[in-house]
């Protein structure tokens, strides 16, 4: 059986860690293997505590009386060159449970208010490459969009798309993986696309 041998963290910043892992294979030979995580403390790792504590959170807002817009950003991203859609999201803080944290990032990020209604667990994102682990939080949003509550770092547009947009955007641009799924679900609702929600789907 794989397994885990000595763990050794190579370089680090606010937000990520970069580490080389003994990997040992199942036939009982040895290779490094590299990875990133949110978490700086190689003791802490989800590979040496196997617990699943939710890094960032992704929210899938609805917008408008009619619920047929949702809110999606499109942000410039450093390790494509260029921009791709999005649904909001960002790390959870030190404190908060989801509900909390997508409530803060959405404002922050869309000036939107948001009225959770259900969230999942935290699932893994890229597991060839990090740790990382995120829960979704679903919800309709209000209010008027504005990007003044962003940081300095972040260059993020706030759109309200309809189902011709989402369609065109799924023909035609880069998307997040999250976000696309989201976007066709969307495309195949009838009514509102929320009202899928239950024990069953969430997880809980």
């Amino acid at each position: 059986m794989s397994a885990i041998g000595k763990i050794e963290k190579k370089t680090g910043s606010k937000f990520l860690s970069y580490y080389e892992m003994e990997a040992i294979h199942r036939d009982g030979s040895v290779s490094p293997y590299y990875m990133a995580s949110r978490i700086g403390d190689p003791g802490k790792l989800k590979a040496v505590t196997h617990r699943n504590d939710p890094d960032g959170v992704i929210l899938c807002g609805v917008y408008g009386e009619a619920r047929d817009r949702i809110v999606l950003i499109r942000q410039y991203r450093y390790p494509i060159g260029g921009f791709v859609y999005e649904l909001p999201a960002g790390l959870v803080e030190p404190g908060e449970d989801l509900l909390q944290s997508g409530t803060r990032e959405m404002y922050e990020e869309t000036g939107l208010t948001f009225r959770p209604i259900g969230s999942t667990r935290p699932f893994f994102m890229t597991v060839g490459m990090t740790d990382e682990s995120c829960g979704t939080v679903f919800g309709y949003c209000s209010g008027e969009p504005t990007n003044c509550h962003q940081e300095a770092s972040e260059e993020i547009q706030v759109l309200l798309a309809d189902r011709a947009e989402c369609r065109r955007i799924l023909r035609e641009e880069n998307v997040a993986l999250p976000c696309a799924y989201f976007l066709m679900h969307f495309l195949s609702a009838q009514g509102d696309p929320l009202a899928f929600l239950c024990e069953e789907c969430l997880g809980d």
